[in-house]
């Protein structure tokens, strides 16, 4: 007979420690520490804010030159309880212009929604840190590291209109983690505190 073991959630996530501060240590012995940036929207700006947007990317590029890995979450949203309400709302309406314009409004967001370009995506940059040997190995000078290329990341950013945040609290770690480990039950949790909270 065959004996099958599983592992738990915590032993197959390759993490060791979430230090106060927002650094991950991995069971690989390697540092890390999220960035979520704040996204502009491009398509909006002049030619010349967009020239001048690719060209501080570039620089943001050139400066950077170490590890790091960009992560785009990008997530259908559920408008079925956002058209509900706008329905119920044409009911209450006596104003026929307002009618039309609600039942427009619905049209407009059933075609977004059917050529799948509602969708809401968050930006995560993650920078590492990699101590080579014990010597290395000094929590001080690694977290050094990591803030360091953070504020090289923010200020190269900046540049472009995109705010960047450190991820420094153990809760939040923990959600981005579940969010992309269970994103359908992640996005529907959040989108159901959505409706409580209006």
């Amino acid at each position: 007979m065959i004996k099958i073991t599983y592992k738990t959630v915590q032993e197959w996530i390759p993490i060791n420690h979430i230090y106060q501060e927002g650094i991950i240590e991995t069971k690989e012995n390697t540092y890390l520490k999220i960035l979520e940036v704040v996204p502009i929207n491009y398509n909006l700006k002049s030619d010349l804010e967009k020239q001048s947007i690719l060209n501080s990317y570039k620089i943001f590029l050139k400066t950077c030159q170490f590890d790091m890995q960009i992560l785009i979450q990008s997530n259908k949203e559920d408008l079925s309880r956002h058209i509900s309400r706008i329905q119920k709302n044409i009911l209450k309406k006596e104003n026929k212009y307002l009618k039309n314009l609600s039942e427009n409004y619905i049209q407009y967001i059933l075609n977004l929604n059917h050529n799948k370009k509602s969708s809401s995506k968050k930006f995560y940059i993650i920078i590492k840190n990699y101590p080579t040997n014990k010597k290395e190995k000094n929590l001080e000078i690694i977290f050094q590291d990591l803030s360091e290329k953070y504020l090289k990341i923010k200020e190269c950013l900046s540049r472009c209109g995109n705010k960047v945040n450190v991820i420094d609290e153990k809760k939040e770690i923990a959600k981005i983690f579940f969010s992309f480990l269970n994103t359908k039950k992640y996005f529907n949790k959040n989108n159901d505190k959505k409706e409580e909270i209006k």
